[in-house]
């Protein structure tokens, strides 16, 4: 078996080959992976290195960069603190230099302020003549953009009906009035035409007795209600004089009179603080006399609570305690405004305050027969205050009603004259002596001998002087007073601060009253017809201080004692002292928040003025002091013709009528070249659209166009009672009358002129319901009658106390025709409108289809049917004297084709009369 032997040994042979071929593998695998891990550690450690080398070069070049920029930051820090050294310098000097420039620009701010006031009414007048200028060249102006716009109908558009610029091109914002007007222009519509009509001619009688009646009531009040003041006057001013009086007899001696100075100032602040705080928190419009608010009234201005029974009480309870608290003031202008309100409340037959109706004189419930009344009780309040009936009238023709007649006149002289018997028989009951009427008013001035009073004609000149004084120191007294009462709209506006100013002003008063006693000590012997509060103080036995009784005594028993004390019981210097003292203290009293008047502290002025003049003119020593006690007064509220006459009557003497005459129209003539009456600047300080005599000189270049509102609401013959109240209630249509005009077609063309209806009418109509509904065919509506309407008045409700439901907004209310099945009859007011207008006969013809016929107490005969109207070229002054003598509330403004373009109210020709030099004020009072 060779061969199997030799397999064997090839097998071993191969076997041992393989062994030893795997055995060297292995050998070089091992010397392999001994050299691999070097390489790879000398590979890592170069890449480490490079690594390392590179962020340390990062780093290097780093603190490089952070060295550079902390050494420049350093450096600019360096160069900042020189800036900001240099800059604080700088700084310092303009500071130093703005100072002084700004005290520079202050001093000349004011100076071109004073300049500027006066230059504005010639702004103004230049600035009409250059408009006029330009309309001659075809240079349109800016006011005629009005005149494009359309009417606005309630429907559609809401208007204000008060957005006529101003001439000076002023925003109406500016110029914005919150005050209403008075309807003294009767309403002429079917109810009072047919009410008129039934009336018999015993009942037109039976109402001009009523008027009588009325007028005598109104003077029995009147008189009673001063006579009232008077007593109570004069009860506390003799209790406050027995207090200061024991009080100074008591510590004179001892060396404490400073305890008298706080007691005297104590007890006067005691007796304002009352009237204060009635008038502040409880009824503003009894502040002041009244007379310029009585004067607003009687002109159209309806004024808030003006004529109330409130303003009445407060009225009467703050004059006393005012004067009683030993203000500069009289109590002679609130009893104007006392008269009035016992007039306007007399006549209406009852108290819409204490809710109580007396069924008596409902025909005068209406402002034209209320004017008429009032201006009888402002003339029997000036009758009762100076005795004089005959100056009551003038003072009513003069300076308050705006409208007159010939029956009116006699109606407001009886007036008067109840008034002044009224009170002469009650002060006589009063004083132990009844049936004595010696007594002619709250103020007597005494009776004159005729041989003292004699002058010639060289004196003329010296009476003339006496005017120009007298013109000049008014206008300075209503000048500091007219700065004074912005300075307290604009930050005494605060009841507790009114009344804290009225506390200091008694104070003060006090203070100064006391020191003018103490350093005058002007002695004087008591004679057998002493002073009525003579006070010794610091004057011997048998002699009293004259200051002392002057300021003691009330101003009319001042006035007296300037009158007809003997020559020699004053000294110069006293009356000096007296009057500089007692002018800037009536000018710091007049517009506090206080019942006061300005009549008697302005005699009182004037008399201590002229018995100084008299002094240096010994031939004229008591006659100059009678007539010099009228400039003053006649320099501040600029009246001449009632003054003279309510001074003869008060004086009893005719003597001096003509220097009083002559002095009052020079004072007049100076005072008016400075500046207003005083009256008028307040006026014009509370934003009153009133209305004077006459229209501006320069308006003459205006037309109706450029006076006008436009666009006007007005309302459709057949109006959804939903856009009726919508009208009214919205804030912005702030309007009371709204043409009732007629809409021929789709198109938005004005409507022609059909009626004038009036806000407190359709308030009426709505709250009674006067409605149109459809039914079976025919038409539901209410009826009213005259009563509805005068029972409302004067508080018409306001439009949010009248509920209306939805289904009642949907009904329709017919303000100019009333659709009924029945012959054709052609509307009066058509009938007058084409008559005015001219309107062809064809048009009239596109009125058929509409045939009407009026029902009584529909909205159709509470419409005036017969409006006034003017074109629209009609001249300003012409459109001014038919608002001024006719008493018109509206006027509405017309094309050729008697299609409403406009509507003039009161408040845009007071917007055009004021012109620039109102604008301030009216700023002012809205701030």
């Amino acid at each position: 078996m060779p061969s199997c032997g030799t397999v064997a040994w090839l097998l071993l042979l191969l076997t041992c080959l393989c062994a030893q071929r795997g055995s060297g593998q292995q050998a070089g695998q091992a010397e392999t992976g001994t050299r691999k891990p070097f390489f790879e550690r000398l590979r890592r450690l170069e890449e480490q290195f490079r690594r390392f080398q590179e962020l340390t070069l990062t780093r290097l070049q780093g603190i490089a960069d952070n060295y550079n920029l902390s050494y420049n930051i350093e450096a600019r820090f360096q160069l900042l603190t020189d800036q900001y050294t240099n800059i604080s310098q700088a700084i310092t000097g303009f500071q130093d230099t703005a100072a002084s420039d700004l005290n520079s620009l202050k001093f000349w701010t004011k100076k071109l302020q004073k300049k500027s006031k006066k230059l504005d009414l010639k702004d103004f007048r230049s600035q009409l003549l250059l408009r006029t200028a330009d309309d001659s060249h075809g240079i349109p102006c800016a006011v005629m953009a009005n005149v494009t716009k359309k009417v606005s109908w309630s429907s559609r558009d809401e208007g204000t009906g008060e957005s006529a610029p101003l001439v000076n091109g002023a925003g109406k914002d500016t110029a914005r009035y919150s005050r209403q007007s008075l309807d003294y222009d009767n309403s002429e519509n079917q109810l009072f035409l047919e009410e008129e009509r039934r009336m018999s001619s015993l009942e037109f009688r039976m109402l001009e007795i009523s008027r009588w009646v009325v007028c005598a009531l109104i003077g029995i009040l009147t008189g009673l209600v001063a006579c009232f003041i008077d007593i109570a006057v004069e009860q506390l001013a003799g209790v406050k004089y027995s207090v200061v009086k024991h009080s100074i007899d008591t510590f004179t001696e001892v060396g404490g009179l400073s305890i008298s100075l706080i007691l005297w100032a104590a007890l006067n602040s005691a007796i304002v603080v009352v009237g204060s705080i009635t008038v502040a928190f409880f009824e503003p419009a009894a502040a002041g006399s009244g007379i310029p608010q009585i004067k607003c009234y009687l002109n159209g201005v309806k004024i808030p609570h003006v004529v109330r029974l409130k303003t009445l009480v407060i009225k009467v309870f703050g004059v006393i305690s005012s004067v009683a608290g030993g203000l500069a003031v009289g109590k002679e202008g609130p009893m104007i405004h006392s008269g009035a309100v016992i007039a306007a409340g007399i006549s209406q037959g009852r108290s819409t305050s204490l809710k109580r109706d007396f069924k008596i004189f409902e025909y005068f419930r209406r402002d034209t027969e209320k004017r008429d009344f009032v201006s009888a009780g402002a003339a029997a309040g000036v009758s009762a205050a100076f005795g004089a009936p005959v100056g009551g009238v003038l003072f009513s023709l003069e300076e308050g009603a705006s409208f007159w007649n010939q029956m009116l006149t006699w109606r407001i002289f009886f007036a008067s004259m109840v008034s002044t018997f009224t009170l002469n028989f009650f002060l006589g009951i009063y004083h132990g002596k009844v049936g004595d009427l010696s007594n002619p008013g709250l103020i007597n001035f005494g009776s004159f001998e005729n041989e003292a009073m004699v002058y010639n004609v060289y004196e003329i000149p010296v009476f003339i002087f006496m005017g120009v004084m007298g013109g000049v120191l008014g206008a300075i007294f209503n000048t500091l007073n007219y700065w004074l009462t912005i300075f307290r709209i604009r930050y005494i506006h605060r009841p507790c601060l009114q009344v804290t100013e009225a506390v200091l002003v008694a104070a003060v008063t006090a203070t100064v009253s006391f020191a003018m006693i103490y350093f005058s000590n002007d002695c004087q012997p008591l004679g057998e017809d002493q002073a009525e509060y003579p006070l010794q103080l610091f004057c011997s036995d048998g002699e009293y201080n004259s200051m002392a009784t002057a300021f003691f005594n009330t101003p009319e028993k001042s006035v007296r004692s300037l009158f007809h004390d003997p020559p020699g019981s004053y000294d110069p210097q006293t009356l000096g002292l007296f009057t500089l003292s007692y002018f800037l203290l009536a000018f710091w009293t007049y517009g506090l928040a206080v019942s006061a008047g300005l009549f008697i502290p302005s005699l009182l002025i004037g008399a201590a003025w002229g018995r100084l003049f008299g002094i240096f003119l010994a031939k004229m020593s008591n006659g100059s002091s009678s007539v010099f006690i009228h400039v003053i007064d006649s320099g501040i509220v600029r009246m001449t013709l009632s003054l003279t006459v309510i001074m003869v009557e008060a004086t009893g003497n005719v003597t001096y009528g003509l220097p009083i005459m002559l002095v009052l129209m020079t004072a007049k003539i100076i005072g008016d070249y400075f500046v207003e009456g005083l009256y008028d600047i307040h006026i014009k300080l509370q934003s009153v659209p009133f209305l004077h005599w006459e229209a501006p000189a320069t308006s003459h270049a205006l037309t109706a166009r450029e006076v006008m509102s436009s666009p006007v609401t007005c309302f459709s013959r057949l109006e959804k009672v939903g856009n009726i109240v919508d009208v009214l209630s919205n804030a912005a249509t702030n309007n009371n009358g709204f043409p009732v005009v007629s809409e021929f077609s789709a198109s938005d063309e004005p409507g022609r002129l059909c009626g004038l209806i009036l806000r407190s009418q359709l308030i009426v109509l709505l709250k009674h319901k006067v409605f149109v509904e459809r039914a079976h065919s025919s038409l539901i509506q209410r009826k009213l009658q005259m009563k509805d309407f005068r029972d409302a008045y004067p508080r018409f409700p306001p439009i949010q106390s009248i509920h209306v439901s939805q289904d009642e907004r949907n009904c329709m209310m017919d303000l100019s025709e009333f659709m009924n099945p029945t012959p054709y009859t052609v509307p009066q007011c058509w009938l007058q409108c084409v008559h005015y207008t001219g309107v062809h006969e064809h048009s009239r013809q596109r009125y058929e289809p509409h045939a009407l016929h009026r029902a009584p107490g529909t909205p159709d005969s509470v419409m005036n049917p017969t409006p006034y109207t003017v074109p629209q070229e009609t001249s300003l002054p012409r459109v001014f004297k038919l608002f001024r003598a006719l008493g018109l509330r509206h006027l509405v403004v017309v094309d050729e084709e008697n299609r409403v373009v406009g509507l003039v109210t009161r408040k845009d020709l007071a917007r055009y009369h004021l012109g620039k030099h109102g604008l301030e004020e009216m700023q002012i009072s809205q701030t």
